[in-house]
């Protein structure tokens, strides 16, 4: 996935490193939705200011302009970096609220993994697509004229393909019922290079799967006539096209 998509890391990732999170959260009050956007703005500033360190001569010859945060595919470095700062600034808001050197040792634990974290993110370099495919946004099903499609309740999602075939992640499903009609889906508003878009259905929200056998086209709706195929599974994004080397800078004095 991209790190714009979003969510680098999720409650259920953070209480995989913190299992006394919520707890931590629910009495003193912190909401933690809140602390995983602002540890991802901390980041983006950070990685983008790291990209915007490496030197010109350090690009291949096919990037220009350089590239920028909207480039950057989420690692495992980079999304446990995200996680701790996150329980980072969770442990922190604990702190000052009751002055508890418990929370304040919780703190500084998770300041010096994200800073480790950071460091593995640096020394592997940051992955970059050429071409990103951002998160598609929840699609409208709405009914449709027609027979041939059991009455049920079905779940839907879609991702973009840009010209080079390449997918984006998908949103959580939408659902609809239907009751002696088809349905029909309509995506979001494309970005700006996407070459089409595919369409996920199934009868549970975590199992979806591909409909269409090509992409799309774009401005071009879908519309469910038959019970959902057991095509491949959604994909998890982009792969990185390139692994951008972050130059260590010692400075002098």
């Amino acid at each position: 996935m991209l790190f714009m998509d979003g969510e680098v890391s999720s409650l259920e990732d953070l209480a995989k490193q913190d299992s006394r999170l919520l707890d931590v959260a629910n009495v003193e009050n912190i909401d933690v939705t809140v602390k995983i956007a602002l540890a991802e703005e901390e980041i983006a500033i950070q990685v983008e200011s790291m990209l915007n360190g490496v030197k010109w001569m350090d690009q291949p010859s096919w990037w220009r302009p350089k590239p920028r945060i909207e480039n950057v595919v989420v690692t495992p470095p980079l999304r446990l970096w995200h996680a701790y700062l996150t329980l980072e600034m969770v442990y922190e808001d604990a702190f000052f609220s009751q002055l508890n050197d418990r929370f304040k040792a919780r703190r500084d634990q998770f300041h010096e993994k994200a800073r480790a974290a950071k460091e593995k993110l640096i020394d592997a370099g940051v992955a970059l697509v050429w071409r990103p495919v951002p998160q598609a946004e929840i699609p409208t099903a709405e009914p449709a004229p027609g027979a041939g499609l059991a009455d049920g309740t079905y779940y839907v999602t879609m991702s973009w393909v840009n010209e080079s075939g390449e997918e984006g992640t998908c949103p959580p499903a939408a659902s609809i019922k239907t009751a002696g009609s088809l349905f029909l889906v309509r995506p979001g508003e494309a970005p700006h290079n996407a070459a089409g878009w595919n369409v996920f259905v199934g009868t549970a929200p975590d199992a979806v799967f591909l409909q269409n056998p090509t992409p799309i086209e774009l401005g071009q709706p879908w519309i469910q006539t038959y019970a959902p195929g057991t095509g491949r599974a959604p994909g998890d994004g982009q792969r990185p096209d390139y692994v951008q080397p972050i130059p260590r800078v010692i400075r002098r004095g």
